[in-house]
């Protein structure tokens, strides 16, 4: 098995059509038809990946997602009808690592998902290598970061720039090439997502100095 994808979705038609692709490819699937029940599942079994729609009964996607977040690092794929640059910008900041928007390929949806994934472990080569600035250290065997010796919870994509800002320091990277080292390319809300997470990797490690703006570039990291 590929481990277990947590599906909230309440339309039991688009559920039953991602779950079977998700189950034949070899996940197991847990379906949460609310907000709700997805907080109680999250704390009944491990899970690798969350599907989240946002059109939810209850308690809306958007805080859904903000509360996953804030308890833990899963990855979490915002599929939903509202595709607007203003929702896929507002889920990203809510803490989402991805967006497909409905009507939706389930081949793509699969895709997606398992490129989530494979950035989730971080690349073999990097399994040993620690990168450290100043007081703020990342170690790529054991996914993590801390700030002044305290531990600081990324999501993947958060954990991906950060990786690639503190390998060259004093580089400037565009916001394209970013894009490619966290997303591999191409992601629907384009380039204005990497400030959506440029924005949480400053407020999570608490160092707004460490990671400058150089106008009409891109970022870099200033020891």
């Amino acid at each position: 098995m590929n481990g277990n994808v947590l599906l909230v979705e309440d339309e039991q038609a688009i559920a039953e059509l991602v779950r079977a692709y998700l189950c034949r490819d070899g996940f197991e699937v847990t379906w949460a038809r609310s907000g709700e029940e997805a907080l109680e599942e999250l704390g009944r079994r491990p899970v690798r990946l969350v599907v989240l729609d946002l059109g939810l009964p209850g308690i809306d996607g958007f805080e859904v997602c903000r509360r996953l977040r804030g308890r833990t690092a899963v990855p979490i794929l915002i599929l939903s009808a509202r595709d607007e640059e203003v929702d896929r910008v507002a889920g990203l900041e809510a803490g989402a690592d991805d967006f497909v928007p409905k009507p939706f390929s389930p081949r793509e949806l699969l895709a997606r998902v398992k490129a989530i994934l494979r950035r989730a472990p971080g690349p073999a080569v990097q399994a040993s290598e620690t990168l450290s600035v100043g007081d703020v250290e990342l170690d790529h065997s054991s996914r993590s970061v801390r700030a002044a010796g305290e531990r600081v919870e990324l999501t993947a994509r958060e954990f991906e720039l950060l990786a690639a800002l503190l390998a060259h320091p004093n580089v400037v990277f565009s916001r394209d090439r970013l894009l490619e080292a966290a997303w591999g390319g191409r992601f629907p809300a384009g380039t204005r997502t990497v400030d959506v997470h440029v924005a949480q990797l400053r407020r999570k490690l608490g160092r707004p100095g460490l990671i400058e703006t150089v106008r009409g570039v891109g970022y870099k990291v200033a020891p």
